[in-house]
């Protein structure tokens, strides 16, 4: 790390600073998608919410364009930006578990997989990522997706407090009963009311081992697997998550050396509860057909946590479309495997996940995110290495969500919805909610200091 001291360039910081001129500088600016690669004026590494003032302030006088950044994990590409200042939350990883409340304090700069692993600790588990590097502040600030939600539904709703540095330099505490209105904005809308710097969850009883893991089939097997995947887990219990994908066949030893590389089909299968009540439920799934791999047995959470890793490098290109299906017709499912048959990389993944359960049952009142009644949403992945077939890859996932738009409602979860989808952004929400965000920001960021987000611009 550079050895400049912080406040030769921002004046009252404690942590560290970033430059061009730094030798690290190329390391530390880069973020998960290399789609984006952005080269910012700065970045604040900062070490709790003081800095952060700091850093904004800085920004302020000096009039530069501000990106926040936990994990660095946003596919959009918010989490830096070109000529900028970055304001890095990465540094504040602390941690305050009360196994006994079932509570947690958590530094915005953790990643799901270092907050899992503190929970697990104590037999505990908030609803996080899917990919263990994904940061704890951006999935949670945008909804939450994740193995738990059929059971303790998205991160949002289990947010119970959080700490956050206005554009104007205020840090504020705000729950249920402090700052109600910003915290009801905060669970659901995005980073467009300031820097979350700690995060309150409430916590559930999780693990250590879950029955759960994955079933590789042939991609010949796709249609009628499916189709009996959505049949059993419409009629699951809450307990039961997973997902039913399209993939290709990873060049791994676990992997019959004759289906590497190929079209295939994937089951990612999960218990959240006992193990044994676990294999005695999921049974059906992992005796369907003949898999060419099984890999389902009882494994700790932290692991479950870690399952789709693999299939998201940090330094890869990622381009995506997300949307919500009330049901999951045969039309829709002939509709995908046959478009999958021109995905043009290996990393490049059509995922379908369950819905129901405390999904159905959120209090849509008590939080701006707006969860439709439906039963699955689906996540198109386009993951390629460097910038050859680039626009290949990119209008593959378009044509993608333009096939299945027929049984779709237009609408995603916030994190995944792209700078230049403002008017779906706005449908996510439904015009009451989203004029109680625009009043938010015009009250807290009237500027629009936080415009490097799935934007709500100020009425102004």
């Amino acid at each position: 790390m550079t050895t400049t001291r912080p406040t030769d360039r921002i004046p009252g910081f404690q942590g560290t600073v970033v430059g061009p001129a730094d030798p690290d500088y190329d390391t530390v600016r880069r973020c998960f998608n290399r789609d984006h690669d952005q080269h910012p004026a700065l970045i604040a590494r900062c070490t709790g919410p003081e800095d952060v003032r700091a850093a904004l302030r800085y920004a302020r006088e000096n009039s530069l364009g501000v990106a926040v950044r936990g994990g660095g994990h946003a596919t959009a590409g918010f989490a830096s930006c070109e000529g900028g200042l970055v304001v890095d939350t990465s540094p504040m990883k602390h941690v305050e578990i009360d196994p006994e409340a079932r509570t947690g304090r958590f530094g915005a700069g953790l990643t799901w997989g270092e907050l899992d692993a503190a929970t697990q600790e104590f037999g505990l588990a908030v609803t996080g990522g899917r990919v263990s590097d994904t940061g704890v502040a951006g999935l949670t600030l945008g909804s939450g997706s994740g193995w738990l939600e059929r059971m303790y539904g998205p991160s949002a709703r289990n947010l119970v407090s959080a700490e956050v540095v206005t554009a104007d330099g205020r840090i504020l505490h705000t729950d249920a009963e402090e700052n109600a209105e910003l915290f009801w904005g905060l669970r659901g809308g995005g980073g467009n009311f300031g820097v979350v710097t700690e995060f309150g969850f409430r916590l559930h009883p999780v693990g250590p081992l879950l029955y759960a893991g994955m079933l590789l089939h042939p991609r010949s097997a796709a249609g009628p697997l499916a189709r009996f995947y959505r049949d059993f887990l419409e009629q699951a219990p809450d307990e039961v998550t997973g997902a039913f994908a399209l993939v290709t066949a990873p060049p791994e030893e676990f992997v019959p050396e004759e289906a590497r590389g190929k079209p295939a089909c994937a089951v990612i299968v999960a218990y959240v509860g006992d193990p044994a009540r676990g294999e005695e439920a999921l049974r059906p799934l992992v005796e369907w057909g003949d898999p060419l791999v099984r890999m389902v047995r009882p494994m700790p959470y932290t692991a479950v946590q870690r399952m789709l890793d693999d299939g998201t490098p940090t330094g890869v290109s990622e381009y995506f479309k997300i949307d919500y299906l009330p049901e999951l017709p045969d039309e829709a499912i002939d509709t995908a495997i046959a478009l999958a048959e021109s995905i043009g990389s290996p990393l490049t993944q059509l995922i379908f996940c369950p819905l129901g359960g405390a999904m159905d049952r959120l209090d849509g009142d008590a939080m701006a995110l707006t969860v439709p009644p439906t039963k699955w949403v689906y996540f198109c992945l386009a993951v390629w290495w460097g910038s050859e077939d680039r626009l290949h890859h990119i209008a593959w996932a378009r044509d993608l969500h333009s096939a299945l738009r027929p049984w779709t409602t237009g609408t995603s979860v916030p994190n995944f919805i792209l700078a230049d989808e403002g008017a779906r952004l706005r449908s996510s929400y439904g015009p009451e909610k989203y004029a109680r965000l625009v009043a938010l920001k015009n009250r807290y960021d009237p500027g629009n200091v936080f415009a490097l987000n799935q934007n709500i611009p100020p009425s102004g």
